[in-house]
């Protein structure tokens, strides 16, 4: 309980970091691997989440509360396998001939992409959310940075501040009618009007969420958060290249499952990788004010648990 209250306390504004100066777009690099990813600033601001009961398309669980958000950035695409393999292969982080799984991921026992491609501009798949919050903390162990998954309100306000076409999504997304059966590179359909990539389709996004069915009703209408207190089901949103278009809505919200691992032999089963989650990606934000290194630990250990 202690932990979950402060991940929630740390999102609504309780503590008094050094909030970041500039605060426009820029080009992150990740050191000692010459790899660069671009953020996207996004200033923060009032939105109705959820959506009206004239939506076509509307689940029970997108009942609307009006919120505030506080100024953050988003990745302009979502974390690609260039990025994933940076991690997964950095020779620094511990290592043994029996890799326990805890500092860092088994490799995977089968192609987890299932064909679909590992190219460097692929977005990484088929990760669980502890896998993407695992990246994330050695992100800020590489960039001195703190990056971590987006919350549902988070993601949902960049979705609609950014125009989404929804409606039509064909321009933007990829998706079960024009997709292929695949996922496919990042930013290969246009940008939304914030410059950022792949909201709407080609692979669902993790948030920091716990799902709840009931909606946003227990939520705080400032940085909203319901922090996770359990291992299923937690959100993920955007839809991917599985879906119908008809799913691929700013609004809609989409509880992970066991089901999503049902494949998997080991016993207990992998905590990182989703042999039926193929659909699933990520994406980083950072918040506009900066926590301190004592706060960023403990805000990744209590998810990392």
């Amino acid at each position: 309980m202690k932990s979950a209250l402060f991940i929630f306390y740390f999102f609504i504004g309780l503590w008094l970091p050094t909030i970041a100066q500039n605060f426009s777009a820029y080009e992150q690099t990740i050191s000692g691997t010459g790899i660069t990813f671009k953020m996207v600033a996004v200033t923060g601001g009032q939105f109705t989440m959820g959506s009206p009961a004239t939506e076509q398309g509307r689940e029970p669980d997108e009942n609307q509360k009006t919120v505030s958000v506080s100024s953050f950035w988003m990745a302009e695409a979502e974390v690609t396998f260039a990025e994933w393999d940076a991690y997964f292969k950095d020779a620094s982080l511990p290592q043994s001939k029996n890799i326990d799984g805890i500092t860092r991921a088994t490799p995977q026992y089968i192609d987890l992409t299932w064909g679909m491609g590992r190219g460097a501009n692929h977005p990484a798949n088929s990760m669980s959310q502890l896998a993407a919050m695992m990246y994330c903390k050695w992100l800020y162990t590489r960039t001195g940075i703190f990056y971590r998954l987006p919350t549902e309100a988070e993601w949902e306000y960049a979705c609609k501040q950014g125009k989404t076409q929804q409606n039509n999504p064909d321009p933007v997304a990829w998706f079960r009618q024009n997709s292929g059966g695949k996922f496919h590179p990042v930013e290969g359909k246009k940008s939304n009007a914030l410059g950022i990539y792949d909201l709407l389709g080609n692979l669902s996004e993790w948030t920091l969420d716990q799902y709840d069915a009931a909606g946003y009703e227990a939520l705080a209408s400032r940085d909203p958060l319901a922090a996770p207190a359990a291992k299923y089901p937690r959100v993920t949103r955007g839809g991917s290249y599985m879906d119908e278009s008809s799913a691929l809505r700013c609004s809609n919200r989409i509880p992970s499952a066991a089901s999503w691992n049902q494949r998997d032999p080991q016993i207990p089963k992998s905590k990182w990788w989703l042999t039926d989650g193929m659909f699933v990606g990520f994406r980083v934000v950072r918040p506009a004010r900066e926590p301190s290194e004592s706060e960023a630990i403990r805000f990744y250990d209590a998810y990392l648990k």
